[in-house]
Order: C-alpha cells, then structure tokens, then sequence
C-alpha cells in the first residue's frame, strides 16, 4: 500500500511540474535568430524586457543579450576621453 502511494505521488508530482513548466517559451526561437532591432525599438518604446519577450516571441534573456550587444557597440561608438582631447586648443608654451 505504501509503494501504490508513493507511486501516486510521484505521478501527481511530475504532472504538476509538467504543466506549471512551460518550455515552449524558453525555446520559442530555438536555434533562430533574433532581430536585435525589434527588440530595441520596444526597449526605447519603454517597455519591460517580461512584455517584449512575450511580444516577440522569444526569451527574457534574448532581450538581456540585444540590450548588452547594444550597450558595447554604443561604448565603442563613443568618443573617448582623449580623442576629446585632442580638439581642444594646445596649451601656451611657457617663454623661458
């Protein structure tokens, strides 16, 4: 009788794992690729990465990648503080 409860239980177990845990979102875009510009257009548009990841179809951490493959390519985009530099006017030289 214990080892028919015991079964049971693991069933209803692994049944309630089964339905609460849905794959088919983590692996909507399997193996695709995910358009980067899209989903920065929602970004800017202010959304949440939870409503642009049920939006488009893909996972949270799609949105996670596009926004940190923005971010470098922004970074390397940016002047630094050196190149800033060098369009402002030399110092005078001292006379001696």
């Amino acid at each position: 009788m214990r080892k028919l409860a015991l079964g049971i239980s693991g069933l209803s177990l692994a049944f309630a794992v089964g339905v609460g845990f849905n794959p088919s979102n983590a692996w909507a875009k399997a193996g695709q690729k995910v358009d980067c510009d899209k989903v920065l257009e929602e970004v800017h548009a202010g959304k949440k990465t939870k409503d642009i990841d049920k939006d488009l179809n893909i996972s949270s951490s799609s949105v996670y990648k596009c926004k940190k493959k923005a971010a470098g390519s922004a970074s390397k985009n940016a002047p630094t503080k050196a190149a800033s530099n060098s369009t402002a006017p030399a110092p005078a030289a001292s006379p001696k």
